[in-house]
């Protein structure tokens, strides 16, 4: 297998103002499963495609392994690409979908049978191996895309979103397929996705994209409870992490009359404006006596395990969301006014005007 370099990557569409990637600097492992993830237009399809070969690398350069791999053609790359829309062809049954790469390549028919048997067994596909792609259901078909790519052995696997066509259920069903085959293979995956729970449930490490820039690459844990800046610690999470602006006064934060608790290190060092975030799991319910947060609550989503309550809360004299998750035994309904509060650990803080990690 591979390593996967990019070094100083960028990628400028006619016409724009700014790069689509700008100067991107990223490090896959051999055999790691990594994930791009982001919103709509933050690079990180551009970022796939260019390492597929499927977009030029206007600056820097991409190397697969020891492999300069910057201006090859795909087909020299040694990859193997799996589409949103699966990509098959509809006149070929399954097993002819599966070996037409190899028969492209010239690999003898003994060999091609083996390879398409043995990627249908990993796959569960044996059994359909002479339908034709209209008579397969949707999670079957991307199975067939994903079989496509691994009869190749390749060293590097390029998935563009490979879920977003499937329902729910099969969403779950399939990413957890993936994740397993994967790990099974051992081949160097990079995965995009705007789905974050995509991202946090099947990368060995994520890498959070916006407007074209790297925010931050590490483990979901990692992201998750130590994110870099106000944007990854708005995108990672669901619902997201509650965020609210206040200011400091020699290292005490107030949102309104609750004293946000803080961890004593941190102290010294704050000041100023600021934007405290707190995890919607990380807030518990106190008394109307105690020093809590107030909100007033507009929505209770019941999810049966544990309940997500929505509300406001006024700080400043400004009217801010907030989200917190409770237990379901919690009496808890529309209309409420309740208190929370939470503890040191749990708070993050950033400054408002840079959004960088304090």
């Amino acid at each position: 297998m591979a390593t996967v370099t990019f070094e100083k990557a960028q990628r400028w569409y006619t016409g724009t103002d700014v790069p689509a990637v700008a100067g991107l600097d990223l490090e896959i492992r051999d055999g790691e499963f990594m994930v791009l993830v982001g919103p709509s237009g933050c690079g990180k399809s551009t970022t796939l495609r260019m390492l597929a070969g499927l977009e030029e690398v206007d600056e820097g350069r991409i190397l697969i392994g020891d492999r300069d791999v910057t201006h090859l053609p795909p087909k020299d790359r040694d990859i193997a690409m799996v589409f949103q829309n699966y990509a098959l062809y509809p006149h070929m049954t399954v097993a002819d979908n599966l070996g037409f790469a190899l028969k492209m390549a010239n690999v003898s028919a003994g060999e091609r049978e083996k390879r398409v048997t043995e990627a249908a067994r990993m796959l569960g596909l044996e059994e359909f191996l002479l339908r034709k792609p209209k008579a397969l259901s949707g999670g079957q078909r991307q199975r067939v895309a994903m079989g496509r790519a691994i009869v190749r052995n390749p060293q590097v696997f390029c998935m563009d979103e490979p879920l977003s066509n499937l329902d729910a259920k099969m969403r779950v069903q399939t990413r957890t397929d993936i994740a397993r085959l994967q790990s099974d293979l051992g081949v160097t995956t990079v995965y995009v996705t705007h789905d974050q729970i995509e991202a946090m449930t099947m990368g060995d490490r994520v890498a959070v994209m916006h407007l074209g820039v790297l925010q931050q690459v590490d483990s979901p844990l990692r992201l998750y409870d130590k994110p870099v800046n106000l944007f990854v610690a708005g995108f990672i999470g669901s619902p997201q992490m509650n965020l609210l602006h206040t200011t400091a006064v020699d290292g005490s934060v107030r949102l309104g009359g609750y004293t946000v608790p803080l961890d004593p290190s941190s102290e010294r060092r704050i000041n100023g404006h600021l934007t405290v975030g707190v995890r919607p799991e990380a807030w518990r319910l106190v008394s109307s006596t105690e020093d809590g947060l107030p909100m007033v609550v507009s929505v209770v989503e019941e999810l049966g395990s544990d309940s997500f309550v929505y509300g406001t809360s006024d700080v400043e004299g400004t009217s801010n969301a907030v989200v917190v998750r409770v237990s379901a035994r919690d009496s808890v309904h529309k209309g409420d006014l309740i208190h929370v509060t939470t503890d040191p650990q749990h708070v993050h803080v950033f400054d408002s005007e840079t959004g960088e990690r304090i």
